[in-house]
């Protein structure tokens, strides 16, 4: 299993995420289960591009302290939603013959999602811990609902299996 932390960064990493001390906390704690149990955590970031005030050497850009890599962990930039998009990190992960992910981050609507699919497609089997993702209000869906359409209704049963915090660090642990 590997474990894919997305576009957790300080740009979006802000109050105006759903439950975001619960999205903190749970993210926390899948990374430091992660950590103690020798599960390879790697991080990717979004960059919209020069100019965009999220791109490399912004301040937004960088990814967010409470989730802050260790100097050994892989970090890898994508300028599309789907963190296959990188193909340094697709090959990556094929060339491991690694197929469970375990997918946290932001957002859940648009960069999380695209990663989970793309992941399906490839054969990958996604886990997606619950409470690990977040999402913004949006034109059509407060942020809340917008989390539990793709979280309860989207991804269950056909792109992920959504499980809780406890029974994914079980799922780590286990892999000892």
């Amino acid at each position: 299993m590997k474990l894919i932390v997305i576009d957790v960064q300080k740009g979006i990493t802000d109050e105006r995420l759903y439950d975001f001390d619960g999205f903190i906390r749970n993210v926390t704690n899948i990374i430091d289960a992660a950590r103690k149990n020798n599960v390879e955590v790697i991080y990717v970031q979004h960059d919209d591009g020069p100019g965009t005030g999220f791109s490399f050497g912004d301040k937004d850009f960088e990814i967010a302290d409470q989730v802050a890599p260790k100097e050994n962990e892989k970090i890898f930039i994508k300028t599309i939603n789907s963190c296959f998009g990188n193909n340094n990190l697709a090959n990556y992960l094929r060339e491991s013959k690694e197929k469970d992910l375990m997918i946290v981050g932001l957002q859940t609507n648009f960069c999380i999602d695209a990663s989970v699919k793309s992941a399906f497609e490839r054969g990958y089997k996604v886990i997606i811990p619950k409470g690990t993702n977040s999402t913004f209000d949006n034109d059509y869906m407060d942020r809340e609902t917008t989390y539990k359409y793709y979280n309860d209704m989207m991804w269950p049963e056909r792109f992920a299996s959504c499980i809780s915090v406890d029974d994914a660090i079980k799922m780590i642990e286990d892999l000892r």
